[in-house]
């Protein structure tokens, strides 16, 4: 592979995080929280697809750069919400929190269906090798975002699910761990091999399922 067809594949995945998986995760939170009886991501305007709107200058600046690197390290900006206001109590938190990989796993889901539609391009440079490129990412990238963001680690969102399904006094303790969560997070992200070979199994499953 050339060096540009490489930068071509890096851009492609920058422009699916960014514009896609990012997006649709914190949209997906916002339409939950709404839907659950809490309207503080729409009145912040939240509840809306627009990359814009969900960019974190940080994150995105670190996703670029961490793509360009062969790395991917980022964050979009997180969607308020307060969880007072839920119907269901904690469980309507764990819903608002399910919300956003739930979603990344059903793009993943598409891609891969995308995928087995598409079949193999006849060269390098036609547009069904294109389409596939970018179902290819955007495959790997919602599956990560969904199998990362569900490791019960709190502040990520399986933080916050396994906190709703603990007894109260157990979600209390749980929550201290907070505290130290990003720590932990980054921990996790500097061994790629711990998500990986969690993420793997996802893909394998969806492009079985998919016959890609």
């Amino acid at each position: 592979m050339t060096d540009g067809q490489q930068l071509l594949i890096k851009g492609v995945v920058i422009l699916v995080m960014l514009g896609i998986a990012f997006p649709v995760h914190e949209f997906s939170h916002a339409l939950a929280a709404y839907r659950l009886g809490d309207s503080t991501a729409r009145y912040l305007g939240r509840l809306t697809l627009d990359p814009r709107v969900h960019f974190d200058p940080m994150g995105g600046l670190l996703m670029i750069i961490s793509v360009l690197a062969g790395v991917g390290i980022g964050w979009a900006k997180p969607t308020p919400y307060n969880p007072y206001n839920l119907r269901g109590g904690r469980w309507g938190e764990a819903l608002v929190s399910l919300a956003g990989p739930g979603t990344n796993l059903v793009l993943a889901t598409l891609s891969a269906v995308a995928l087995g539609f598409i079949g193999h391009g006849t060269g390098p440079g036609t547009l069904l090798t294109g389409l596939r490129q970018m179902a290819a990412a955007s495959l790997s990238i919602n599956c990560l975002l969904a199998v990362f963001n569900l490791i019960p680690i709190p502040p990520l969102d399986g933080g916050r699910v396994l906190t709703a399904l603990l007894p109260l006094r157990a979600a209390r303790q749980f929550a201290r761990i907070e505290s130290v969560g990003m720590m932990l997070v980054l921990l996790v992200l500097l061994n790629g091999n711990v998500v990986g070979r969690l993420v793997r199994p996802v893909m394998s499953i969806l492009l079985r399922i998919a016959g890609a």
